[in-house]
């Protein structure tokens, strides 16, 4: 069977992954998947698991919080803030769950320091009106 290389790459990790025959992602369409010599592709990957096989192996799973995916000359890029690589599928779901609740916590603590910021900034622009 034909293969494709695949690279991983975020903010903290790289890797190089040869051999691939088989990707299957989601993107805001639907799930998809890529075998070797697709044509050029590129599209952003959705919250959650992708997985792919390498030739005679089982498959692997990556929990992204979101990525852009492209592929192009038979290699596959995957770019993400994070990403998080396990062959166990019970194992990558629960760090999928995890990181989702902390990114959420973060979400929510940063809206709240933005409307505190927003009302702040409303309260001097209206000191300054009525002073002038």
């Amino acid at each position: 069977m034909e293969t494709f290389a695949l690279t991983l790459q975020s903010s903290e990790q790289f890797e190089r992954i040869e051999g691939v025959e088989s990707f299957v992602g989601e993107d805001a369409s639907g799930s998809f998947g890529l075998w070797a010599h697709h044509e050029r592709f590129m599209t952003a990957l959705v919250f959650g698991l992708a997985r792919y096989r390498r030739t005679g192996e089982p498959w692997q799973y990556l929990a992204l919080p979101g990525a852009l995916a492209y592929f192009l000359d038979n290699q596959l890029f995957i770019s993400a803030r994070r990403y998080i690589r396990d062959s166990d599928y019970n194992r990558i779901s629960e760090a999928l769950t995890e990181q989702l609740l902390k990114e959420e916590e973060m979400l929510a603590s940063l809206k709240q320091s933005l409307r505190r910021l927003e009302e702040e900034m409303l309260k001097r622009l209206l000191d300054i009106e009525r002073g002038t």
